[in-house]
């Protein structure tokens, strides 16, 4: 019987498109970052230095994670789930939670700081796809299936409301309402929960000045009462993009991240690469953030012919959690949506998101090397059979 091979390179096509977007972002903050980092710092490489060290260990996580079997995780989903709500009710309390621009969402843990939303995103994940899969039968003929699980996800979605993390919200439904639906959801039942989850975000939406603003904003972020204030970050982003033009002015000669465009290395880092390589080097960035995701959902579509439903639940979570962050960070550099705190997808800088992303990378490489371990014995059985 012939050994499967455990090489991440021949195991899975995800391993260099990975490898690339990681290097890439490491570019795009080192470029991005030298104006903040030398005025806080007088180190112009002070956040490519540490954001190197995060991609090292991202690496690493990656790694160790993908050792771990899925019939491990799916005996910790509910455990994973209490984790997650644990860390949206530590980020209030004193001395552990850490407030940024206003927003109480991150845990200090000393030498890094985790943003409490991104464990509970990828837990709220993990708790879906073990919940479809045992209770596929209620779900799929039944209202009751398919509003307990709405009930949690409900509390963390106002644990979340409380930071204030809106965007995290967004994310975390809209990766849900993708499994649900994939799970074998009624569409009526689909329709009502996306009428619903719409009702409810225009009444959250409206619910806060600052929000109301932002909105206000965004319809007009070139009027003179916003282009100073809550339009100033779309106004500087867009100004980014009309200087890169086709080929861009040059990597690292950008203008706009000399203190014009507020988080020039995090949230706004795609408006920042775009200015400095123009639209040829930002389709190279789109194109490699969709192969990756494109992949994801091609071991998800693979899992699922070959009966591994809840490693296919899980990879759907994942492809929809790195979809929508993506499609909303770049709706917002880009004007096409209000402006929201989510970085981009292994481009920003920062230590939890890009861990995260990471652990989530190495989640489906694990799902893609047992879906091929599962078919080659299944090849061989049939082998010896005959």
């Amino acid at each position: 019987m012939k050994m499967p091979n455990l090489s991440w390179q021949n195991e899975t096509q995800l391993f260099y498109p990975w490898l690339v977007m990681l290097l890439l972002g490491w570019l795009m903050v080192a470029s991005a970052s030298t104006g903040i980092a030398e005025f806080y710092t007088g180190n112009p490489a002070h956040f490519a230095i540490r954001h190197a060290f995060y991609l090292l260990l991202g690496i690493g996580v990656t790694f160790s994670i993908s050792l771990i079997p899925m019939a491990r995780w799916a005996k910790l989903d509910a455990i994973l789930l209490v984790i997650g709500f644990v860390g949206l009710v530590l980020v209030f309390v004193p001395g552990i939670g850490h407030e940024v621009n206003g927003s109480q969402r991150w845990l200090n843990l000393g030498i890094i700081k985790i943003q409490a939303s991104e464990i509970a995103k990828l837990s709220a994940v993990f708790y879906i796809s073990g919940y479809l899969v045992r209770r596929q039968d209620e779900v799929q003929s039944q209202w009751s299936g398919f509003i307990k699980p709405l009930g949690l996800l409900a509390v963390m979605v106002a644990l979340l409301l409380m930071e204030p993390d809106f965007g995290a919200v967004v994310v975390l439904m809209g990766a849900a309402m993708v499994q649900l639906f994939l799970g074998g959801v009624k569409a009526g039942q689909f329709f009502l929960l996306l009428f619903a989850t719409l009702i409810v975000s225009s009444f959250v939406v409206t619910a806060e000045t600052y929000r109301m603003e932002r909105l206000l904003a965004y319809l007009d972020p070139w009027a003179p009462e916003h282009v100073y204030g809550t339009g100033y970050q779309l106004t500087q982003s867009l100004i980014a993009f009309g200087r890169g033009e086709w080929f861009g002015i040059g990597l690292g000669e950008s203008i706009q991240k000399l203190f014009y465009l507020p988080e020039a290395h995090t949230d706004f880092v795609f408006a920042i690469w775009a200015e400095e390589t123009g639209l040829f080097g930002g389709a190279i960035a789109l194109l490699g953030l969709a192969l990756v995701i494109g992949l994801i959902w091609r071991v998800a579509w693979a899992a699922q012919k070959r009966g591994q439903m809840y490693s296919a639940y899980i990879a759907i979570g994942i492809a929809s959690l790195l979809g929508l962050q993506v499609v909303i960070n770049l709706g917002v550099n880009t004007g096409l949506l209000p402006t929201k705190g989510l970085t981009l997808p292994f481009f920003s800088y920062g230590g939890s998101s890009l861990m995260m992303c990471c652990a989530m990378i190495g989640i489906v490489m694990r799902i893609d090397y047992e879906s091929r371990q599962n078919l080659e014995n299944s090849d061989n059985s049939g082998g010896d059979h005959e």
